[in-house]
C-alpha cells in the first residue's frame, strides 16, 4: 500500500526543511569557528521532546545544565583524585547520576537524555571548565537549538498546513 500523493509531498517537504535547517546551522557554526558536531548536540537536544516549544526550551536548559554539571564533575574528580585515587571518578559519576536521575520528576528539568547529551558534549569537547569554554559550547548548541526551532516552525506553518 502506498501513501497518498499529499502525504508523500508533506514527507518530502518536511525532509527538505529539516535538512536545510541543519545545513544552514552547520554553515553558521563553521563560519563562527564553532565545532559543527557541538551544534548538532543542540539540534539533538531540541528534538528530544518536540511536542511543544516549552518542552524544547526545557530540553535546552537541561543540555546546558548538563554541560555545567559535567564541568563540576570534572573539577570534583580532579580535586578528589589525590585522596581517593581511582575511586574519585566513579564516586563523582554516581553523584552526578543521582542529580540527573533525581530530577526526572521535576518539571522543566526532567529530560535525562538532554542532561546526558550535555555531559557528553562537555567531555567530548575537551575544552575545560572556563568561561570561554561555556560561551563556546553555549553558542554552538544555541545555533543547533535555533535550527531545531526553525525546522519545527517552518514545518508547522507551511508543511503541516
Amino acid at each position: 500500500m502506498t501513501a497518498p500523493p499529499r502525504t508523500r509531498l508533506r514527507f518530502a517537504a518536511f525532509t527538505v526543511v529539516a535538512a536545510a535547517s541543519a545545513a544552514l546551522a552547520a554553515w553558521s557554526a563553521a563560519a563562527l569557528t564553532l565545532e559543527v558536531w557541538v551544534m548538532f548536540t543542540g539540534f539533538i537536544a531540541w528534538f528530544t521532546r518536540p511536542t511543544a516549544l516549552r518542552h524544547s526550551l526545557a530540553a535546552m536548559l537541561c543540555l546546558w545544565l548538563g554541560i555545567a554539571l559535567a564541568a563540576l564533575a570534572h573539577r570534583a574528580t580532579g580535586a578528589l583524585a589525590s585522596g581517593l585515587g581511582a575511586a574519585a571518578l566513579p564516586l563523582v559519576v554516581f553523584a552526578a547520576g543521582c542529580v540527573i536521575v533525581g530530577l526526572r520528576a521535576t518539571r522543566a528539568l526532567d529530560n535525562m537524555l538532554a542532561w546526558f547529551v550535555g555531559m557528553v558534549t562537555f567531555f567530548a569537547a575537551g575544552l575545560g571548565a572556563s568561561p570561554e569554554a561555556f560561551a563556546h559550547l553555549g553558542a554552538a548548541t544555541a545555533i543547533g537549538a535555533l535550527a531545531g526551532w526553525t525546522c519545527q516552525t517552518v514545518n508547522r506553518r507551511w508543511v503541516e498546513a
